[in-house]
């Protein structure tokens, strides 16, 4: 029993000092070490005078508390620093600089930073006020398919195009006039219950594909592709099949007409030798067999076959798989095709039409080695004419061509391209080969998209800050040699990634482009999706 007390007492006297040594912490201020406030205003709610202005233009600035500062003081233009004419009591005149562009302007003593209000950089890229589709769409917009009337058709992970889908969904796509004005008379009802990345049109048929399972009424038996009439209507057929507990066929069911797909995402689908040519991240070809009897007749008779054939493969019209192209009819199986993920461009015109070539994150095709890109010929094989070489040593995220340039543009997280230096963007002459013509310079973050216009001047976007050294917000134009291009760099922030940048018209004849992807700022302003630019 005294044992049990003097633990209690040594616990209490434990538990004094401890409260006691509690009392004695003596906390240090936070902010001991902070900076003296400077007590400098850039005035935000003050428009500068003139709001708008090109590279040498002087503006004048409201700010108060600056003199005190004056022969520290430096003034940047969103991030790029112009030169100060002049500081007084109440304001500050400083002249835009060669590299500025549109944004907020701050003044930065030492390592402060002291924000002010926006200035637009005058440039020769400009939002197209003559686009109608102001408000974009709710998600991502991967492709715009162009109709012979001067229409498109807008396919992508939507669900509202330009706020006309509040009450009715607009469902993955969507047709539109020239200028961007919704065209309700397309019926497409629910549409795809999944996001869409690839159209074609044959056939009188619209062929669309990506990752879905049904679309408007027909909710099954549709697996990534399917085929649409002219109105924006799945294309059915009627076919008479067991019904449930009924041993006789004698109930007319609506199947899709196109009876076939594939287990998973379909990427892209081009017109290939009168077929369709599909390219993803499945592993298998599906076909749905309607019409015959199950074992116990106790579930509707649709029946699902599938074939293995990996990445790349050809559909005939109907949706039956194509034998002839990438198939070992003994194996009863697809070739070997790449050991990682693929993306893909077809050509469409020239020497090398119909011919398919794969990017991405693979070292091997077909079993042979392969720099994460690959051509292949007509029939399928790998194009040996292709002289990529080693090809890049890590990740190409992406690959266009230009038809009147002869070039192919590729971005990713390489740094080699055959072996010679080429940190993350390159560009490839027809043959595969590096031209060294073009020499990249530094940036601080990933490029994701790259595009060469007609005229050689080359579009990218990404998650990068700066270019060269010189800020540039995910956006930027660069020479045919890859140096920002003078007065095509004057937009502000973008945020977001590009899919595609198509060469168009403005409604007034200017040269434009149209940026499609899933974007939510563009020069600094809030634009969804798809936008138009005019390029002066």
């Amino acid at each position: 029993m005294k044992r049990k007390i003097y633990i209690i007492i040594l616990l209490a006297i434990m538990a004094v000092g401890q409260g006691c040594r509690k009392e004695k912490v003596v906390l240090t201020d936070p902010y001991a070490d902070g900076k003296e406030v400077l007590g400098i205003t850039l005035n935000r709610d003050a428009v500068p005078v003139p709001a708008a202005g090109s590279p040498g233009t002087e503006v004048t600035f409201k700010v108060t508390g600056l003199m005190k500062y004056k022969d520290q003081a430096r003034f940047l233009f969103n991030g790029e620093e112009g030169e100060i004419t002049s500081i007084t009591d109440s304001e500050i005149k400083v002249k835009v600089p060669e590299w500025g562009s549109t944004g907020i302007t701050s003044i930065v003593i030492d390592d402060q930073l002291v924000l002010g209000p926006e200035f637009k950089v005058n440039g020769l890229v400009n939002i197209d006020p003559s686009f109608r589709a102001t408000n974009g769409t709710n998600g991502a917009v991967n492709d715009v398919f162009p109709l012979a009337d001067g229409r498109n058709l807008v396919i992508g992970s939507f669900t509202n195009y330009d706020n006309k889908g509040i009450i009715v969904p607009i469902n993955r796509i969507a047709r539109i006039s020239g200028d961007g004005e919704y065209d309700r008379s397309f019926r497409t009802g629910r549409a795809a219950n999944g996001s869409l990345s690839g159209i074609i049109e044959t056939n009188n048929r619209f062929y669309i594909s990506g990752g879905f399972s049904g679309y408007n009424q027909r909710t099954e038996n549709v697996s990534n592709i399917t085929a649409l009439t002219s109105t924006g209507a799945i294309d059915t057929i009627g076919i008479r099949v067991f019904k449930r507990g009924n041993k006789t066929n004698d109930t007319l069911k609506w199947f899709p007409r196109f009876n076939g797909g594939t287990n998973s995402y379909i990427d892209k689908i081009y017109k290939h030798q009168n077929k369709i040519l599909a390219v993803g991240g499945f592993r298998y070809y599906v076909r749905r067999t309607y019409g015959k009897p199950n074992y116990d007749f106790s579930r509707d008779t649709v029946i699902l076959d599938s074939t293995e054939i990996r990445q790349v493969l050809r559909f005939n019209l109907d949706g039956t798989l194509d034998s002839n192209f990438r198939f070992n009819k003994q194996t009863r199986k697809g070739n070997v095709s790449a050991n990682g993920p693929v993306n893909s461009y077809m050509h469409t015109e020239g020497a090398n039409a119909e011919k398919l070539v794969l990017f991405g994150r693979f070292s091997t095709f077909d079993g042979k080695t392969a720099g994460n890109i690959v051509r292949l010929n007509v029939d399928g094989t790998i194009d040996e004419t292709f002289q990529s070489g080693v090809g890049a040593d890590n990740t190409i995220s992406s690959l266009t061509y230009n038809n009147v340039t002869k070039k192919y543009l590729i971005s990713g997280v390489f740094r080699n391209y055959s072996g010679k230096p080429a940190y993350g963007l390159a560009l490839l002459n027809e043959d595969g080969s590096l031209d060294q013509s073009f020499q990249g310079k530094t940036y601080d973050n990933f490029i994701s998209f790259c595009r060469q216009l007609n005229d050689g001047l080359i579009v990218i976007s990404g998650g990068f800050k700066k270019y060269d050294n010189i800020t540039r917000n995910g956006f930027a134009i660069l020479t045919a040699t890859g140096s920002l291009a003078k007065s095509y760099n004057a937009t502000g922030p973008f945020a977001g990634s590009l899919n595609n940048v198509i060469e168009t018209q403005s409604a007034d004849g200017k040269r434009a482009l149209l940026l499609i992807g899933g974007f939510y700022k563009f020069d600094n302003e809030d634009r969804y999706n798809i936008i138009r630019v005019t390029l002066e």
